[in-house]
């Protein structure tokens, strides 16, 4: 028997890339998979019902079984309608992966608010329509699976990304207040932060030796090093692990820890300035320092 057989899934974003891997993936383990893609640009202008459509076709070719969806995951209306696909064509829902995405990449002094409320919209608003949608479903029948894409350009930083990396944190802080919300319920929410070349990252500029090296990185891994763990968060066997975040890079699997204390101090009579001013020196060797995701990942990936 397949891992995922008689399991219902909605891939957002899986036209192209990542997205398109996993869908294939958890149709060939089993999935009836509904295939949402807008068809948009990597910054989310235009619209392509082809993009999903071919790959639905070649997961029907493969023998399995697919529907698209062409509708926008930043409308809460969409998301129930994407949802409802699910239901009306397939019978029931256990898996949601949100994949879809796009970049509007600025340094933050001269990031427009359109550039900002655009790449929130999709990345975080769109993670919460979904899930929102969803969640009623997975509590009435105690199972379900979230599965939500974050980044290290929030985990750990990037520059010129401030809208795509605080729409990347908060996904983090999504995925565990559901994780957290919905554990009596039998459903699990977990994270993913993917290495991978795909059209997004082809818009990374590539004007310095640094930026074209790190382009030349990502070029390496696959969108395919991606999909096995997003298939096993979905299976039965996966039924303990929430709440957490996984990195993939190639064929390397990180385990990312999560914000707790990591120093303290009291004070009985209550801080002044000064104090604090004395307390930053005591403090200062836990600072995490101002690196970006190239820096903590500077070695050639294992592909």
């Amino acid at each position: 028997m397949k891992n995922l057989e008689n399991k219902v899934a909605i891939v957002t974003g899986a036209g192209r890339g990542i997205g398109r891997s996993i869908a294939l993936l958890l149709a060939k383990e089993g999935a009836k998979v509904v295939v949402n893609d807008l068809g948009g640009g990597p910054a989310g202008s235009g619209a392509d019902d082809n993009v999903a459509d071919q790959v639905v076709q070649e997961i029907r070719e493969l023998g399995g079984q697919a529907v698209a969806s062409y509708d926008s995951i930043t409308e809460m209306e969409n998301a129930h309608k994407i949802v409802k696909t699910a239901i009306d064509n397939f019978g029931r829902l256990d898996i949601v992966v949100n994949n879809a995405g796009i970049l509007r990449d600025r340094m933050i002094f001269k990031m427009s608010e359109a550039e900002w409320d655009s790449v929130i919209a999709v990345h975080l608003k769109g993670s919460f329509n979904m899930t929102s949608a969803a969640a009623p479903y997975f509590k009435e029948q105690k199972s379900g699976r979230f599965i939500n894409f974050t980044s290290t350009a929030g985990l750990v930083g990037n520059v010129g990304q401030a809208n795509y990396a605080s729409a990347k944190m908060g996904i983090i802080g999504l995925t565990r207040s559901t994780a957290i919300d919905m554990a009596r319920y039998n459903v699990t929410a977990n994270s993913v932060s993917p290495f991978a070349w795909s059209r997004l990252i082809g818009t990374i500029p590539t004007e310095t030796d640094e930026q074209k090296k790190k382009v030349e990185k990502l070029q390496q891994m696959s969108p395919d090093h991606i999909a096995p763990i997003v298939a096993y968060l979905a299976t039965d066997d996966a039924k303990d692990v929430t709440g957490q975040i996984f990195c993939v890079r190639g064929k390397e699997i990180f385990l990312f820890s999560q914000p707790r204390p990591v120093r303290s101090a009291s004070n009985s009579e209550g801080w002044t300035v000064e104090d604090l001013a004395t307390l930053k020196q005591s403090f200062k060797a836990s600072f995490t320092p101002l690196e970006t995701s190239s820096q903590i990942f500077p070695y050639e990936p294992v592909v």
